[in-house]
């Protein structure tokens, strides 16, 4: 997280030159040019003038002046020559090692910073003690001694909260607060954090800190997402992006942590954007402490985004940073990073198990790590079972359940470990605690299912996914639970696994809904029976895939009847999505777009032809499905076809477009910049709609517009981050409106029409349902979004747009309206998401 800026304790008795140093050190916080510039000249002059101590102020002046430049290696040389001028007095050297402590924690050495500070100590008085402390908590905070440093800040605000009051007491009072409300949210203690940093900013704010002001909203993008506003931390990090303009190392730094958040919120390829940006900055800085600890969140966002091999190479670059700073709590992070990379990388050997098994252990014993050290043990057992190794797996998941067969044999509720327990069983029953539910529910599964117990592995995936929801309704923000729901998932796989081998076409549907609500929690809502499908499908059909490991199956469900198939494996299918999708790029001729349309329909559609016929069609993507344009495969050209991001998210569209009907639809169009045909294509749009009006193409006449009218129309281009969703967007006039900005969004158009290119793309890192723009639009009530899969010519938009509206307006539904459209002007790039087949 981002520290204060440190500075000195200011003497009451000065000349001339030690005034003017004073004012260069305090001028460096808000403009470190001119204090650089400042204490170079003085230092010439306090040299010629044979005084030491101004000589050690001048250098601490032009290191608290580089490091806000952020060049830390200049700001240690400044202080290291300080601290070696001769004759200057002790308090002097002292005050220089103050200033020394936060720039060896930050250039990756926070053991010898805590070391610097012991020798400042004795030499200070006790309101630069008090000061010294603020900074030793940030080096303690970084060796993972959260307790400590908790300490040292209190110990320090207890001291300056009586101080004299000079600009520089309340800055380290300030600062003092920054730093024990970021060690907090280190700890997890959100309300905590909050409360400190806005102390904090109230202090800095009446002090006239402005520079410490934003350094401490800066941290405001870590603290939101944590809170579980993702929305407002995408608007605070856009602000502390300008606030820290021309401060790279501190821009760094905020980007880094922002990313950490959003990796924990289950948002790795925004996390990935970030770092993508952080690292090199804080290469450059020197950085080296929060660089190590990017590098560390970097690798996890490689293992989990899927690039393994980066993954290890990344997570062995940051240990070695992290062992070079003695950082040795840190070290099982990285080395479980490179043991799941090589999970995935190598064939399974029992020595790759030990290894597993050797660093769950050892995260066990860091209070910090202990459920990290739990999934890490569920890994090394499901290895074990992968190279038949029985009595390993069923030693590692009896450390995961021996608590649960205990509290179920003997434990009376309310009773105290330590009066029926001995003290080593009390601490194990202590760690077991630790343990996150999906973690102990899917090793009591596998447990079951090692003994051909399917009932009762079905059973504790139950279990476990009930004991989920129930955490996750405790939360009042919907994001906050979306995120804690989130912890279920490789609990409903497998249970969704289960089902699949068991090998009844309902069951099977039942768990893909179970794992599509954790997985995409945004579209999570209450299971709807196969009965209430059908009757919502009437003469439809709807198919929803399911990936089991390298097979791709289908779930497909009629009036007539429910039926599972086996398809096309996983690989096959997404290599001929890429075939697709790269000859409708391209532009080939129709011959290749139809060999490799074929092949497409071949592998994911003929094994369902029997029962399909030519029924319209509801489909529920996974994995790669997310990306293919479904009205270019041959057999759907000219058919209705809807994209859902589950059975029961279909059924619930449906139900909002049928709650808005009754009167005529309110409908807005907009256009954006850059196209050619833009304006008159809404010009068009418009007049097939009586009452249809334009708004500007600027992002709040959007957002106004999508929670006011029943349709909304923007031809405009479009953007899609492949590894960062939320980050996808429609250009406008005054810039992007970006999915993140949709989150906050209380209502949203019934109808979405998207006319630009890939703005229905999506990308599902965790194998959920839809992201990008058209699953948030969803999510936030729209009943049916039509948007592009590929990259389409702007006069291609405008003719299938053009028809569209026209037989929308004429009173067909959205989803056959655009199978017409495509079929007339040859256009098969677009798709309709949601429940698109209810007219208007």
């Amino acid at each position: 997280m981002s520290a204060p800026p440190d500075d000195q304790d200011p003497s009451c008795d000065l000349g001339p030159l030690a005034t003017a140093a004073e004012a260069a050190m305090m001028r460096s916080l808000i403009d470190p040019g001119h204090a650089m510039h400042a204490g170079r000249t003085i230092l010439e002059a306090a040299r010629r003038a044979g005084d030491p101590g101004v000589q050690v102020m001048a250098l601490r002046a032009m290191a608290l002046a580089a490091r806000e430049l952020g060049d830390l290696e200049g700001a240690e040389s400044y202080l290291r020559a300080a601290i070696g001028t001769p004759g200057a007095p002790p308090e002097r050297l002292a005050q220089a090692r103050l200033s020394l402590v936060t720039v060896r924690t930050e250039r990756g050495h926070p053991l010898q910073a805590l070391r610097v500070a012991a020798l400042a100590w004795a030499y200070l008085s006790p309101l630069d003690r008090a000061k010294l402390d603020t900074q030793r908590a940030v080096a303690l905070a970084h060796l993972g001694r959260h307790q400590e440093a908790i300490a040292s800040c209190d110990r320090a605000l207890r001291a300056l909260v009586t101080a004299p009051g000079t600009v520089d007491d309340r800055k380290f009072l300030a600062g003092g607060l920054l730093n024990r409300g970021l060690i907090h949210s280190y700890r997890g203690d959100w309300d905590a954090a909050m409360r400190d940093l806005t102390a904090c900013l109230q202090i800095a704010r009446h002090s006239g800190l402005s520079h410490l002001a934003r350094l401490s909203a800066a941290n405001l993008p870590f603290l939101a997402v944590r809170r579980g506003d993702i929305a407002g931390a995408f608007k605070h990090y856009r602000e502390a992006e300008d606030t820290l303009f021309g401060f790279p190392e501190r821009l760094a730094t905020m980007r880094a942590d922002f990313a950490g958040a959003l990796l924990a919120a289950h948002l790795p390829g925004e996390a990935r954007a970030m770092l993508s940006l952080a690292v090199p900055d804080l290469e450059a800085s020197g950085a080296h402490v929060a660089l190590a600890e990017a590098r560390l969140k970097l690798a996890q966002v490689e293992l989990l985004t899927g690039d393994p091999c980066r993954a290890k190479q990344v997570a062995e670059q940051a240990a070695s940073e992290l062992a070079a700073q003695e950082r040795v709590s840190w070290l099982p992070l990285a080395q479980e990073v490179v043991l799941r990379s090589r999970l995935a990388l190598e064939p399974i050997t029992a020595e790759l198990i030990a290894e597993l098994i050797a660093c769950a252990d050892e995260m066990e014993d860091g209070f910090a790590h202990r459920a990290g050290s739990a999934a890490l043990r569920l890994a090394a057992a499901e290895a074990a079972l992968a190279i038949d190794d029985h009595p390993t797996a069923s030693a590692q998941l009896v450390r995961l359940t021996r608590h649960v067969e205990r509290r179920e044999r003997w434990m009376p509720a309310g009773t105290r470990l330590t009066s029926l327990a001995s003290e080593p069983q009390a601490r194990q029953l202590a760690q077991a605690s630790q343990i996150p539910v999906p973690v102990r529910q899917h090793a009591l599964a596998l447990q079951a299912s090692l003994q051909e117990d399917v009932t009762g592995a079905f059973r504790a995936v139950e279990r476990g996914l009930a004991e989920v929801s129930e955490r996750v309704e405790r939360f009042e923000d919907p994001s906050l639970r979306a995120h804690a729901a989130r912890a279920g998932e490789r609990l409903a796989a497998f249970g969704l696994g289960l089902a699949v081998r068991d090998g009844c076409a309902e069951e099977v549907l039942e768990w893909a809904e179970r794992w599509r609500a954790v997985t995409a929690p945004a579209h999570a809502c209450s299971l709807v029976d196969p009965g209430r499908i059908r009757a919502e499908l009437g003469a439809a059909a709807l198919v929803e895939f399911v990936a089991d490991q390298d097979a791709l199956l289908a779930v497909l469900v009629t009036d007539e009847r429910m039926v599972l198939r086996r398809l096309g494996g996983v690989r096959q299918v997404g290599e001929a999505i890429v075939r697709l999708r790269y000859a409708l790029r391209r532009g080939f001729d129709a011959q290749d777009v139809e060999t490799a349309a074929a092949e497409l329909e071949r592998l994911v559609l003929r094994p369902l032809a029997p029962e399909l016929g030519d029924r319209p069609l509801v489909v529920v993507p996974v994995g790669a499905l997310h990306t293919l344009p479904w009205g270019a495969l041959p057999s759907l050209r000219e058919r209705p076809v809807s994209v859902a991001a589950g059975a029961s998210a279909w059924v619930r569209a449906r139900q909002q477009r049928g709650a808005r009907s009754g009167g005529p639809a309110s409908v807005v169009a907009a256009a954006g910049p850059d196209l050619v045909h833009a304006q008159a294509e809404v010009a068009h749009v418009l007049a097939c709609h009586r009452g249809g009006r334009e708004v500007p193409g600027r992002i709040a006449a959007v957002l106004e517009a999508l929670g006011t009218a029943d349709v909304v129309h923007l031809a405009a281009h479009g953007v899609f981050h492949a590894r960062s969703p939320l980050v996808s967007g429609i250009t406008l006039e005054d810039g992007s409106l970006m999915a993140y900005d949709l989150l906050d969004v209380s209502r949203c158009a019934g109808l979405v029409v998207l006319s630009a290119c890939n703005s229905g793309m999506s990308r599902t890192p965790m194998e959920g349902a839809p992201l990008g723009l058209p699953g948030t639009f969803l999510a936030k009530g729209s009943s049916c979004v039509v948007a592009g899969l590929v990259p389409v010519r702007d006069e291609s938009a405008r003719a299938l747009m053009s028809t569209f509206h026209e037989l929308v307006a004429a009173g067909q539904a959205p989803d056959a309206a655009l199978a017409c459209a495509a079929a007339k002007t040859g256009e098969v790039g677009f798709c309709c998401f949601g429940a698109g087949d209810r007219p208007l």
